[in-house]
């Protein structure tokens, strides 16, 4: 995935910043939390799923999204969001 198309889509990157932010959640509360049709946001995990930005667990029929923070981009990324809030926030 390239760094255009991740930041392209307004919900794809509402979604991995939520999850930077928490964690880990549910498909439920990522759609509660970020506002997006729930069909959207599967898309949007199903792709960061399969692109490693992301790491899908199942325990039972609970399915957890967290980000995979062993993956450089994530950190990098991470740390981008980070600064670019503390620098539209002053």
């Amino acid at each position: 995935m390239d760094i255009e198309v991740l930041f392209e889509s307004k919900g794809r990157f509402r979604v991995l910043r939520f999850l930077l932010k928490e964690g880990q959640a549910n498909i439920s509360r990522i759609v509660r939390e970020t506002r997006l049709p729930h069909r959207l946001v599967k898309r949007h995990l199903e792709e960061l799923v399969e692109k490693g930005l992301v790491i899908e667990k199942r325990y039972g029929r609970l399915k957890l999204y967290e980000v995979n923070l062993t993956d450089p981009r994530i950190s990098a990324t991470k740390r981008l969001i980070e600064e670019l809030e503390r620098l539209w926030s002053e």
